[in-house]
């Protein structure tokens, strides 16, 4: 796994030949990537993307615990604690999907808050098919954006599915051509950063609390409470006063 930050992006590349397979690791390094981003209030957003043309990530590298189980555990505490990291990240984190994510693969992506398929890209979680189960919050994090329904599809009968199938059931939010999903990616992650870092921050942490099982009512409080919590903070009156003087604000995300 290879990054960069440009502007107020940061770039991730899935880079383990070749499949991209996910190793303890690779995980471990993303889950102190995520932190170390989380302490850089420069960054507003995260592209993960796999290298080369073929695969996204092909997920778990199987042969690093086969008949292991001591080494299986520690593996899926990895897995789980880098795609938790993942989701609860401060900034917007977009998947660019170009070709197969499966299993850990997938879940990385499930992990993002959007996810951008190239046409020929393929999803499933086949780890029920050589004994396992998809461990890397894809039981939890699958149902929530395709409903029950497909979820058991996909996981309890070994449905893969295209990036077209993708789109239709709510597993990716757009399809593009392929070699595209890092540049739409990139040009989503700039208007990301024409938003204010902190309302974007507290927006997500909102979006997540009813996945979460927060109540709705406590919910709508707490919405309350975080649009004052931001007149804590420089950018709101930046904001207001930019929109007001026709221009465009300069976010110091303080």
């Amino acid at each position: 796994m290879r990054h960069e930050i440009r502007g107020h992006t940061a770039f991730v590349t899935i880079d383990n030949p070749p499949a991209n397979t996910w190793t303890p690791e690779s995980l471990r390094a993303l889950e102190s990537l995520v932190a170390e981003l989380n302490a850089n209030r420069s960054v507003y957003a995260m592209v993960v993307t796999g290298a080369g043309a073929k695969f996204f990530s092909a997920g778990a590298d199987l042969k690093t615990f086969q008949g292991d189980k001591v080494a299986a555990r520690h593996f899926i505490a990895c897995f789980g604690a880098a795609f938790e990291a993942l989701m609860n990240a401060r900034f917007v984190t977009i998947a660019a999907i170009n070709g197969y994510a499966m299993g850990g693969g997938l879940e990385c992506a499930l992990a993002c808050d959007v996810r951008i398929a190239e046409a020929h890209a393929q999803m499933a979680l086949p780890e029920p098919a050589v004994g396992l189960l998809p461990a890397g919050c894809g039981t939890q994090n699958l149902p929530w954006l395709v409903g029950e329904g497909w979820a058991k599809r996909m996981i309890l009968t070994n449905e893969r599915v295209d990036a077209a199938t993708a789109l239709r059931i709510g597993l990716v939010e757009e399809v593009v051509e392929k070699g595209q999903a890092l540049p739409v990616a990139t040009a989503m992650a700039e208007r990301v950063a024409a938003l204010s870092p902190r309302a974007v921050e507290y927006c997500k942490g909102l979006i997540h609390n009813a996945r979460n099982g927060v109540p709705r009512r406590a919910g709508l409080a707490l919405e309350r409470e975080r649009f004052m919590d931001l007149f804590d903070h420089g950018d709101q009156a930046e904001g207001v006063t930019a929109f007001l003087e026709k221009r465009k604000p300069e976010w110091k995300n303080d």
